[in-house]
C-alpha cells in the first residue's frame, strides 16, 4: 500500500532503464500504468540517441492533465551528435518546454565531468570517485549568464513550488558511469513531500 501512496516512477524506454532505476531507487512504469494516477512524481527518460518512448509522446497530454510533478532525465548525450542543451530543446518540442537548472561542463578531452548550478553558480565536479563542490570562476559565470537569467525569469512567479505543483519540468543530465546528475535528480525528488 505504501508504494501506491508514495508512488514514484521512471517512465520511458532506454537500454539503461534498469541501471537508472537502481541508481535513483525508483521502479520503471509504462505511460499507460494505472498507478500513475496516484504518482507523487515521475522521472521521464529521454535519450539523445534513441529519443523518447513513442507511447509516452502519444499519451503525454493525457498524462499531463494529472499535473504529476515530472523530471526529465536526459541520457546518452556524452558521445553523440546531440548534447544536453540540444536534447532539452528537442524534449521541449516533443513534449513541452523544460527548464535546465544545471549545465554540463566538459574536461579538455570533451568528456562531461561536471555540472554548474545556474542558481548558485556552484560547480559539482564528478571527475573523480567522490564528487566535489567548487566555486565557479568568472569565465563560467559569463558563459552561463543567459541561461541563468532565463531560469531566473521562469522561477519568478513561484520558484520551484511550480515544479511541486506539476506546472514546470526540470531537465537534468544523467550519466551513470560517473554518477553525474544522480544527486541532482534526487534533490528534485526530495522537493516532493512523501505522504504517509
Amino acid at each position: 500500500m505504501a508504494d501506491l501512496i508514495n508512488a514514484r516512477f521512471i517512465l520511458g524506454i532506454s537500454p539503461g532503464n534498469e541501471e537508472i532505476s537502481t541508481a535513483l531507487g525508483l521502479p520503471v512504469a509504462k505511460i499507460d500504468d494505472p498507478s500513475l494516477i496516484t504518482a507523487d512524481v515521475v522521472v521521464v527518460v529521454a535519450s539523445a540517441k534513441t529519443g523518447i518512448d513513442p507511447n509516452l509522446v502519444a499519451q503525454w497530454n493525457t498524462f499531463r492533465e494529472l499535473y504529476v510533478p515530472t523530471i526529465v532525465a536526459i541520457v546518452d548525450f556524452e558521445d553523440g551528435d546531440v548534447d544536453f542543451e540540444d536534447m532539452s530543446a528537442i524534449v521541449g518540442k516533443m513534449l513541452e518546454p523544460v527548464l535546465t537548472p544545471y549545465l554540463v561542463l566538459h574536461a579538455d578531452d570533451g568528456e562531461p565531468t561536471a555540472l554548474i548550478n545556474l542558481e548558485d553558480q556552484m560547480i559539482t565536479d564528478y571527475s573523480s570517485k567522490s564528487s566535489a563542490k567548487i566555486p565557479s570562476d568568472l569565465e563560467h559565470r559569463e558563459l552561463i549568464l543567459e541561461f541563468k537569467e532565463e531560469l531566473h525569469n521562469a522561477l519568478i512567479e513561484g520558484g520551484w513550488d511550480q515544479f511541486s505543483a506539476g506546472l514546470i519540468i526540470p531537465a537534468i543530465p544523467l550519466i551513470l558511469k560517473n554518477k553525474l546528475g544522480v544527486a541532482e535528480i534526487k534533490h528534485f525528488l526530495n522537493l516532493i513531500p512523501t505522504r504517509s
